[in-house]
């Protein structure tokens, strides 16, 4: 038996570690340090419980076995199978055939999974209603502390009474997907393909644009991803599934905004209010309306999402990152030469799923957005794996270079 450390580069939010059993299998074991994490990783082992052996051979993925669960010093710990892959940060997903298209097709299993497998477990269940109305709530409540730009408070009240985008089927889903939720091992023929899912702690029924907002940081591969989740769903069709997760996306600055609120934090509301002003910079003046931006298209200054800190008030949900795996740890050998060793985050315009393009005004939003950023130990060591056919590619060399060359800039402009 033996032990090693398991985490990325960055401040992470849990202690980890791995643990290789004599038979050769090697557990992942985190400990929270604070109630926040320890309720987290409560949540992560009720879910993963949840998973019956069932309900796991629905998925064409794998999802970590459930160990056990402990408390070391003040915090509770979670031990669960280590699964083997590596991770691909949202802005560096390509489009096409491949990652893309095996991202969107693991999405639409998990929503198709059976609504028994979060009932049986107690485990949250939210009708589209109810989903609404906690939208409308949580705009009401960002909107109530001033700081919010007055074009997406409409924008937003806009949208919430829009009946077209409340008429949805609820799913089961993970209550949020990370592009770092994903766990890859690549196919000479059809390129990175998903081999296990991470983050599970927020396992419900609810809306499924929620496990699709993350594309808002990934313009590349965001269509490729949504057709393939439309081709392998088996649901009906959701004719506004992406103008939701586009919303949700933009409201995880207003839920930093409330959460900064609650707390009396002046640092954090200020710091959420650059966020909002910057992304009300990038909309055109009369995009503020759903409808308007289905037809027209949005410009906007909404950087990667993984800038805004995963954490919110009590009774409102958000996504929440944990401590996974570390790429350069597990990735083969045979895939080293394919990655850009110097971790990036997402800094190109992101034109999403309300339409394409972008202007000026959408650049000081990236600067003020990753100004503010905040290091989790979920982001991997390695840049994109692209398709063999696209290595070499000087258009995607030099994206790769002027995305390293930003956030460079940005990190010595921030200190």
């Amino acid at each position: 038996m033996g032990a090693r450390s398991l985490t990325a580069d960055g401040d992470g939010r849990f202690d980890s570690a791995v643990a290789t059993l004599a038979d050769g299998r090697e557990l992942a074991i985190r400990v929270g340090d604070d109630d926040e994490t320890s309720r987290e990783l409560a949540a992560e082992a009720l879910a993963l419980r949840a998973m019956t052996a069932g309900a796991r051979a629905m998925l064409p993925f794998r999802v970590p076995e459930y160990v056990g669960e402990t408390r070391i010093a003040d915090g509770g710990a979670l031990v669960a199978e280590l699964l083997p892959g590596f991770q691909i940060e949202a802005g560096d997903v390509p489009q096409g055939r491949g990652a893309a298209t095996s991202m969107g097709a693991a999405i639409a299993a998990v929503h198709s999974l059976p609504a028994s497998v979060v009932r049986s477990a107690g485990l949250t269940a939210r009708s589209a209603e109810e989903v609404r109305s906690e939208i409308r709530q949580l705009v009401d409540r960002a909107a109530s502390t001033g700081r919010v730009p007055a074009r997406l408070t409409v924008r937003w009240r806009e949208a919430v009474e829009d009946d077209d985008l409340w008429r949805f089927e609820s799913a089961v889903t993970l209550g949020g997907v990370k592009s770092t939720s994903f766990l890859f091992d690549d196919d000479p023929e059809r390129g990175p393909f998903v081999t296990g899912l991470l983050d599970w702690h927020g396992l419900s029924i609810g809306d499924p644009a929620v496990d699709l907002a993350w594309l808002s940081s990934a313009p590349d591969a965001a269509a490729d991803v949504h057709a393939a989740y439309a081709e392998a769903s088996d649901r009906s069709p959701d004719s506004a599934l992406a103008v939701r997760a586009r919303m949700v996306a933009e409201l995880e600055f207003a839920r930093w905004l409330v959460h900064g609120d609650l707390l009396r934090r002046s640092d954090i509301v200020d710091d959420a209010a650059t966020l909002l002003e910057s992304l009300a910079q990038g909309l055109r003046e009369n995009d503020l309306s759903v409808i308007a931006a289905r037809g027209e298209g949005v410009d906007s200054a909404l950087d990667a999402l993984d800038s805004v800190p995963a954490t919110t008030a009590a009774g409102t949900a958000i996504s929440m990152e944990t401590d996974a795996y570390n790429p350069a740890d597990l990735m083969p050998e045979e895939f080293e030469d394919a990655y850009v060793g110097e971790p990036t985050q997402d800094l190109s315009d992101v034109a999403g799923a309300w339409g394409d393009g972008a202007d000026d005004s959408a650049h000081s939003g990236e600067r003020a957005a990753s100004a503010h950023a905040t290091p989790t130990a979920e982001r991997p060591d390695r840049s994109t794996h692209d398709d063999s056919s696209d290595e070499g590619d000087p258009a995607d060399e030099a994206q790769r270079a002027a995305r390293a060359a930003l956030q460079r800039w940005t990190n010595s402009s921030s200190e």
